[in-house]
């Protein structure tokens, strides 16, 4: 599907990277993040049409799966009212709806590896578009400061300053650990909240088990409670 792979490049794309090599920053994720506005939108509407798909498939299978019973039904009682022709026409008729049955169900399972593609590519893609947007301002800054200070380096060894070229290094190293920083302050953010969310589905999970043993016992009380 063109859409899913349009998405995918987008999801892959490196925002460093494209902001390093754009002549124009600014422009250049501006750009990016209404592409991935207008994407979005995109696969909202595929995603809610192939749902809507889906469920009239599966209404269809079902439909199928109930004419099955009600021709095996009528064969029934075809033969105990001794009528074979008849028995066997309705048996014709059961065994055509369970064919059609079968077909749909297959139709449904390929329907909902498409929908949970584009329900993935959704999901990746807003992440994405949240991750460009968030970053946008920041990214653009750190690509002005880069420029400032390989200009500012330039000029050092123009002429001659070593001392300038000196302060200059400091200076990206301290931007380079500015940045080493930032990143894993925010990783050690996004693993406490994936420890949190954990601990939450687990302590769900006990839950759960725990409500499924009282109403165990509740509907079979032990002897002698």
């Amino acid at each position: 599907m063109a859409l899913l792979e349009r998405v995918s490049t987008l999801v892959r794309a490196n925002l460093n990277d494209l902001i390093d090599q754009a002549e124009n920053p600014e422009k250049m994720i501006k750009q990016l993040i209404l592409d991935m506005q207008n994407q979005l939108m995109q696969v909202k509407t595929q995603a809610a049409i192939a749902m809507a798909d889906q469920h009239v498939l599966e209404q269809k299978h079902k439909e199928m799966l109930e004419k099955e019973a009600e021709w095996m039904r009528k064969a029934d009682l075809a033969v105990g009212k001794k009528q074979d022709d008849l028995a066997r026409a309705a048996l014709e008729r059961a065994m055509s709806s369970k064919q059609m049955a079968a077909g749909f169900e297959q139709q449904v399972a390929d329907q909902k590896i498409g929908v949970e593609n584009l329900r993935t590519a959704l999901s990746k893609l807003e992440q994405k578009l949240a991750e460009a947007q968030s970053k946008s301002d920041l990214l653009i800054a750190q690509h002005r400061r880069a420029k400032a200070l390989s200009k500012s380096s330039d000029a050092g060894l123009a002429i001659g300053d070593k001392s300038k070229l000196a302060a200059f290094d400091r200076m990206k190293t301290k931007v380079v650990h500015a940045d080493a920083t930032s990143k894993a302050k925010l990783q050690l953010l996004e693993d406490d909240m994936e420890d949190k969310l954990a601990a939450l589905e687990k302590e769900d999970k006990i839950e759960l088990m725990l409500a499924e043993l009282k109403a165990k016992r509740e509907s079979h009380p032990a002897q002698g409670d």
